[in-house]
């Protein structure tokens, strides 16, 4: 597989790495001590096409790959983990989508604004009792006249408390499980939908979530996203697009717990010389970077697959699973680098290790990303 980046691709990478750097990480320990929500830094991310990356261009997107959006996602991700998950809820979990199962019309008066950065999305599946079992869901949705009525509650909705549209699964015909889920389009200003709190999170605080409620929320027919009873294949397709972009939210962390530590342990001395001397600094600096590579490589394969159209399934659970471990160990080997020091909100490396536990969680934990593997060889 060729990963050989285009001049188009290297300038994206190169335009994200330099916003990231001289604007979005200067930010990032104070919008995470504040729990911000950084509208400016979702603003910048807009103008450069960076919140509708993979949408046509005809429908006001950027036009670009899966691939040029990983490489995005990455540089985002290593300045600031909550400002990448704003954007990989925006491209992969609400705009894709739309542009994979949605009308002209529904294209028109939402996936244009969203690619824009206009307007702001959210994903509402999971439930205060239904997360990794979405037929578990206890959101109804019925037939009234043309259009719906939904009654329900949902859970853990990265964006909400911000968000203008919820791509929203609710039950439909509950007697058949998952075949009986339908997806719609919900803006979050129509009557009976209200949004709690926003989440008090360990991580990614300042991507904001919340819980909504539906009270008799009154849709019409062309609320509809796919078609009806077609929801758990729109929640499932979205996913593997989503894992995706989580799996290069959690490059982005590990390689900045990888860069961290370099530059800390070049400057901090004991027994008379830089711990960068130290084999055992060197051991776990080493471990970080070949892993970041190995995850990379899933990540781009996945992503490659995706954009030749091809079934990218288990290699976008493999690229989660592994990316999101090795953020998860380098954070932890990142605190251990800096010492006492790694303990302090002070540092950096705090903030990674709280922001890396979160890629192993949501859009399919690590125990699902394993069963989706299983079940996608065995099926073979």
């Amino acid at each position: 597989m060729d990963f050989l980046l285009s001049e188009e691709q290297l300038l994206i990478q190169k335009t994200a790495r330099e916003l990231a750097r001289s604007e979005i990480l200067p930010q990032a320990a104070k919008n995470d001590d504040e729990h911000r929500f950084p509208a400016e830094l979702v603003a910048r991310l807009a103008e450069l096409g960076f919140l509708g990356v993979a949408v046509p261009e005809a429908w006001g997107g950027a036009g670009m790959d899966t691939l040029t959006y990983v490489l995005a996602m990455e540089e985002i991700s290593r300045a600031c983990a909550s400002t990448g998950v704003i954007m990989s809820v925006q491209n992969s979990l609400v705009c894709d989508p739309i542009a994979k199962f949605g009308t002209d019309a529904q294209k028109r008066q939402w996936l244009t604004p969203l690619a824009r950065g206009e307007r702001l999305g959210c994903f509402a599946l999971s439930e205060p009792e239904a997360g990794s079992d979405a037929a578990a869901q206890k959101t109804v949705a019925r037939k009234d006249g043309a259009g719906w009525v939904i009654a329900g509650t949902k859970n853990f909705i990265t964006n909400g408390p911000n968000a203008q549209v919820a791509v929203l699964f609710a039950m439909t015909a509950p007697e058949l499980g998952h075949k009986g889920i339908t997806a719609f389009l919900v803006p979050m200003d129509i009557r009976g939908l209200a949004c709690g709190p926003p989440d008090r999170k360990l991580g990614i605080r300042a991507s904001q979530s919340c819980q909504i409620f539906l009270e008799d929320v009154r849709l019409g027919a062309d609320a509809v996203l796919g078609e009806v009873g077609g929801g758990f294949k729109v929640a499932m397709s979205t996913l593997d697009g989503g894992r995706i972009g989580i799996a290069a939210q959690a490059l982005g962390i590990a390689r900045a717990c990888l860069e961290d530590s370099v530059e800390y342990a070049s400057t901090r001395k004991t027994f008379g010389k830089p711990i960068a001397q130290h084999q055992s600094i060197q051991w776990k600096i080493a471990d970080m970077a070949a892993e970041l590579d190995a995850a990379r490589v899933l990540t781009w394969r996945a992503a490659t697959l995706k954009d030749r159209g091809a079934r990218h399934g288990v290699e976008a659970a493999m690229a989660k699973l592994y990316a999101s471990d090795v953020a998860n160990r380098s954070a932890r080997e990142a605190v251990q680098v800096y010492g006492g020091y790694g303990y302090l909100a002070d540092y950096p490396v705090e903030r990674h290790l709280r922001d890396a536990k979160i890629t192993e969680i949501y859009e399919g934990t690590s125990e699902i990303q394993r069963l989706v593997i299983a079940g996608g060889l065995l099926e073979d």
